[in-house]
């Protein structure tokens, strides 16, 4: 099996358990924020459907400028679950295009067009793509929790769930 086909692999079972905490997203409760300085529950739910994807299209280019990230809140549970599998399954695609050969490139983060990093792409796969995608997974758990919602298992039984 060779990287591309593993990273794949590992964005499949991720997307299962991820999906599973989108799902408990409550619609009534999208604009709720646990503090003023939280994204509501509407935003991070649509924000965490989207990085996979969203990030595997920053990154098809070998060199981008820091974004400007919008955070625009979600509108119902559908409208977060139908972004989860389209950026999903662009998440997918790019990986697939890129191969071995594309994981290797050096991919370039730029401010007003000076390089602040230079990485090989794998590097920022797995940081922005995967890692970014189970930060705000496990935020999301701890917006179920606090507005009492049952937590699906992820690694194993939640309190919840056993």
């Amino acid at each position: 099996m060779n990287l591309s086909d593993r990273l794949i692999a590992e964005l499949k079972r991720e997307a299962e358990s991820t999906r599973r905490v989108l799902e408990r997203v409550p619609s009534d409760k999208l604009s709720w924020k646990p503090h003023i300085k939280s994204m509501s529950l509407g935003q991070l739910a649509l924000h965490t459907a989207g990085v996979p994807g969203g990030l595997a299209e920053f990154l098809d280019e070998r060199s981008c400028e820091v974004p400007i990230v919008p955070l625009p809140e979600a509108t119902s549970l559908n409208e977060i679950l139908l972004a989860f599998d389209k950026y999903m399954l662009l998440a997918e695609n790019k990986l697939l295009a890129w191969g071995e050969t594309g994981l290797m490139e050096t991919w370039k983060l730029t401010r007003e067009g000076i390089a602040i990093l230079e990485v090989p792409r794998i590097e920022m796969v797995r940081t922005l793509m995967f890692n970014h995608l189970y930060h705000h997974r496990g935020q999301l758990i701890v917006y179920l929790r606090l507005l009492e919602i049952p937590v699906p298992a992820i690694y194993g039984p939640s309190a919840d769930e056993s």
